[in-house]
Formats: C-alpha cells, sequence, structure tokens
C-alpha cells in the first residue's frame, strides 16, 4: 500500500485546495480541535473490500467521514458508506480506534484538526458501489492484493491495512 505525499495540497477542477493532510510531516500545523470520524471496512462475500477514491486527491479510503452532532459512530458509519458508496451495511465488528497525534488535516474552512478514527468492520445489505460525485469519483469492490498497489490517502493505510489483517482483537492507540 502506498500513501500520498506527507504534507500535500491537493487541487480540484483548477480551483483552489480543498484541503491539505499531513501524516508524520514536521511541518504540518498544531491541530486546534480533535473530531471524531468514522471508516468502514465493508467486505463482500468474496472477501473483497469497499473502496471509495476521493475527488479531492484521487487517493483511495474506505468510506467515511466525520460524525454528526446527535449521532452515534454506529450510525455515522452507516450513514457515511451509503452517502460515499451507494452501499447500505451492517456493522459486524471494530478494526480498532487510531487517534495518532502526528495525523493533521487543514480543511477547505482554516481548521486544523487531528481526527479521532473509529473504524468498523461491516458487510454490505445491498447496493452497488458508486460514487457520490461529491466527495467521491469512484468507488468499488478490490481484492486485498489490489489495495496493496493502489495510492491510499495519507492516515488511511493504518485502518486498511489493520482491517484486511483481519485481527481478533481491535487495534487500539
Amino acid at each position: 500500500m502506498t500513501e500520498m505525499d506527507v504534507g500535500s495540497e491537493f487541487t480540484w477542477d483548477d480551483q483552489v485546495a480543498v484541503r491539505s493532510v499531513h501524516f508524520h510531516d514536521p511541518a504540518a500545523p498544531a491541530a486546534t480541535t480533535v473530531t471524531p470520524s468514522v471508516f468502514v471496512a465493508v467486505h463482500d462475500e468474496q472477501g473483497r473490500f469497499l473502496l471509495v477514491q476521493r475527488r479531492d486527491s484521487g487517493a483511495w479510503e474506505f468510506p467515511g467521514g466525520r460524525m454528526d452532532v446527535g449521532e452515534t459512530a454506529m450510525a455515522a458509519a452507516v450513514r457515511e458508506t451509503a452517502e460515499e458508496a451507494g452501499v447500505r451495511v451492517r456493522i459486524t465488528g471494530l478494526v480498532g480506534l487510531f487517534s495518532d497525534p502526528a495525523f493533521v488535516i487543514r480543511a477547505v474552512d482554516g481548521r486544523i484538526r487531528q481526527p479521532f478514527v473509529v473504524c468498523f468492520h461491516a458487510v454490505a445489505e445491498w447496493g452497488s458501489p458508486r460514487p457520490d460525485e461529491i466527495e467521491t469519483s469512484d468507488a468499488g469492490w478490490f481484492e486485498p492484493e489490489q489495495i496493496e498497489t493502489m495510492t491510499l490517502e495519507p492516515g488511511a493505510c493504518r485502518w486498511i491495512h489493520h482491517a484486511i489483517a483481519g485481527s481478533g482483537e481491535p487495534h487500539l492507540e
């Protein structure tokens, strides 16, 4: 698995950078807030994983995003997967908790966040992968061997690796 360059600013359609992601980048700005986020390792009967391609960076990751106020982590995971990939899921377990303070995102609004990621295991209940064309430009099922060669969103490589490894114990950090 490869990750995007750390500290990169991403552009899309010749517009201003949407956001910048810093993963273990000594030049990263200091985070001002911790943001609860969820990502979902959805697998199908063939052992393939659902990934989405970000519109802003072109990198791949599990479907997911920030939780909304008043929402549980599991509800956010189901919502984000349906929104970003068009697939309804049932949560089946926990990949892990990821809270690396050296993973920092500067959002388009200028806020600098440290994501606190809850990554779930899930199975698809219905739907076919399709991008939302807002945050995602592609979505599909991928064999673990294919994922090893894909360009992944910075930071996402960790939870993808743990999900594919399939450890019986969740990763905790």
